[in-house]
């Protein structure tokens, strides 16, 4: 069985609280087919070399400041992933990447959209770190971990596809810079067109205001790297349209396969 993957908004711990969108992502989960295990990828961690996360229980980083008590209770007690670790160490070191272990948890990027759509924690998870911000090397990795979908595993993305927090919450509807930014990336995911989606921040409308950081988008890279030799993965949206609390974060999420 070939797996898709998938490139996902994952809001933040009030994504918990937006009935709509977790009904979404619960119908989302329900149509993939089940998968023997899933590998996170999120915007939240980006550690040199690429770190493989904890394969037995670990607390969950509670990564965010400000929120509600109930928020620094939740868990998220899946299975660790031991086997599927060393299938990534063997993947990366094929391709002269390094690797190292670490105990880490998940963090708010992977725990909360798998809470929205996996919530019986009943799946095996393993996050990976981002190996930095290389735009290349990130669409690279993807192809490193490529083998992994027809061995039954989900690989994830978590982000965002624009992800200003200092504009991005203002007014009642998103903001030009937003849809333009947005529409421009449905179209490159669309078309799978790498060459574009690495260069963003050259070719993209307003890439500098949707994203003035672009951890966010990296974990995109990820997913579309993991697509990219397999010409049936075409792209769905399975997922679109804005966040409610933060009007020109877009909810856009990407099906390849």
């Amino acid at each position: 069985m070939t797996m898709p993957v998938i490139f996902l908004a994952h809001g933040a711990p009030m994504l918990l609280d937006d009935a709509g969108w977790v009904a979404e992502l619960s119908a989302w989960a329900k149509a993939l087919p089940r998968p023997t295990a899933i590998l996170m990828v999120s915007a939240h961690w980006d550690e040199r070399p690429l770190q493989i996360g904890a394969t037995t229980s670990a607390p969950l980083v509670y990564d965010f400041y400000g929120f509600p008590e109930k928020f620094y209770r939740l868990q998220y007690p899946a299975p660790g992933a031991p086997a599927l670790a060393s299938r990534v160490e063997e993947l990366l070191r094929a391709s002269g990447r390094a690797s190292v272990r670490s105990t880490r948890g998940l963090d708010h990027g992977a725990y909360i959209p798998l809470l929205a759509m996996y919530p019986s924690a009943d799946v095996p998870v393993l996050q990976i770190s981002l190996p930095g911000l290389d735009a290349a090397d990130l669409f690279a990795l993807g192809r490193e971990l490529a083998p992994l979908r027809r061995e039954g595993v989900l690989v994830v993305g978590s982000g965002f596809l624009t992800h200003n927090m200092r504009e991005g919450f203002h007014g009642d509807r998103p903001a030009s810079w937003a849809v333009e930014f947005d529409d421009w990336a449905a179209d490159a995911l669309g078309r799978r067109d790498a060459d574009a989606l690495i260069d963003f921040k050259s070719r993209a409308p307003a890439a500098l205001k949707a994203l003035p950081t672009w951890e966010h988008y990296a974990p995109a890279l990820v997913t579309v790297g993991v697509a990219a030799d397999d010409a049936a993965a075409t792209a769905t949206f399975p997922i679109a349209g804005w966040w409610s609390i933060a009007p020109s974060f877009s909810k856009r999420s990407v099906q390849f396969g």
